[in-house]
């Protein structure tokens, strides 16, 4: 997933910002962001995407468009947003190419996951295997067996413990407040400092030789946390 490049054809700022947040989060960080049609051209004559996320009423045209100059090069994923919900206009869309239709308003945790699917199918076609096991420092992170191996023992990792390692593996080297983990791992915008604080300091007794000195999972102060070590995936 991280090796995979999206190209977001969007000329509300703020939508598009958005968008390139809640991709972020999941370890998408290779994104373009075009507001118009030619931008985007032009952007496709010089990099090829593995998704294309376009809106349709643009300042310069139709993001439909678009569609087949992305046909006539590539068969990856392209998903219109867009404000016009018609079904005549979700019939237009997918007869230009698309492969998902979703409609303004829209929920930023479904667009993701809907962008997941397609593009982790797409990635697998063309032959990009996703990484499972992550390594730093002194443990090893199974992420299909939900399993970690520190100094050689081997331990079932489960429930919030398991989301919260694997959030901080996917953004590993980043510094993440604990308002951003709390909103990725608990699905929450009530943010509760103790619960993110209770949950790191239950992973560094898995995985820190000594907790009270963590080296893996660093406090930076005044913000949140950061995965540190001899990183590889």
């Amino acid at each position: 997933m991280q090796e995979a490049s999206i190209l977001v054809l969007e000329d509300e700022r703020a939508i598009a910002e958005m968008i390139e947040i809640i991709l972020r989060k999941e370890g998408i960080n290779n994104i373009t962001l075009c507001n118009t049609i030619e931008e985007a051209k032009d952007e496709m004559n010089t990099k090829t995407f593995d998704f294309y996320l376009l809106d349709i009423m643009l300042p310069d045209g139709s993001g439909l468009d678009i569609a087949n100059s992305i046909r006539e090069k590539s068969d990856a994923p392209i998903f219109y947003l867009t404000a016009k919900s018609s079904d005549a206009d979700k019939l237009r869309g997918f007869m230009n190419g698309a492969d998902d239709y979703i409609t303004k308003p829209f929920n930023p945790l479904e667009l993701v996951a809907r962008v997941k699917v397609q593009l982790v199918r797409y990635m697998k076609k063309k032959g990009v295997p996703e990484n499972h096991i992550f390594t730093c420092s002194r443990f090893t992170f199974d992420i299909d067996a939900a399993e970690i191996e520190v100094d050689g023992v081997k331990e079932i990792i489960s429930g919030r413990l398991f989301h919260l390692l694997k959030y901080l593996c996917d953004n590993a080297g980043q510094v993440l407040s604990k308002e951003q983990i709390y909103e990725r791992v608990w699905g929450d915008c009530l943010f509760d400092d103790n619960t993110v604080m209770v949950h790191i300091r239950k992973l560094r007794e898995k995985i820190e030789k000594n907790p009270g000195k963590p080296t893996c999972i660093i406090t930076v102060r005044g913000i949140g946390y950061k995965l540190v070590g001899d990183i590889s995936s």
